[in-house]
């Protein structure tokens, strides 16, 4: 019988571990941006030489609605992810995915930067950089 209890509560407590971790990797892949009442998307850089790549996770994000600049040594991209079309009246159970505006702001290395490069793929956003001096 003891050894039972122990086998549920080492059960039970590594689902609690795995729901905790799914938790975290939620709200880590998107975070809200307090400030300016919007999220911000996941990134990736990458740098080869004087090439910088980043990538953008933004599923569901038309083309049309994104945004990209450089400010001085910071890269903005920003834009909308629309709510889907549901039908009229439909009751939403769940809503996980953010909707609505979206920043993200990142700091650039040393130098100056020109986009090479933007390629929407698979519900990324692909930005090719290259620094010019």
């Amino acid at each position: 019988m003891m050894r039972s209890r122990q086998s549920r509560a080492w059960l039970f407590s590594d689902a609690l571990d795995l729901l905790q971790s799914a938790d975290r990797l939620q709200k880590q892949f998107f975070q809200v941006n307090d400030q300016r009442g919007c999220w911000a998307p996941p990134i990736d850089v990458h740098e080869s030489g004087d090439d910088l790549w980043i990538f953008v996770a933004l599923p569901g994000v038309p083309q049309e609605r994104t945004q990209v600049s450089i400010d001085g040594q910071t890269l903005i991209i920003h834009g909308e992810r629309p709510l889907p079309h549901t039908a009229p009246g439909a009751t939403i159970h769940r809503l996980e995915i953010p909707y609505g505006h979206f920043e993200r702001t990142i700091s650039l290395p040393a130098g100056r930067y020109q986009i090479i490069q933007r390629v929407f793929e698979n519900g990324c956003l692909a930005l090719g950089l290259r620094r010019l001096d």
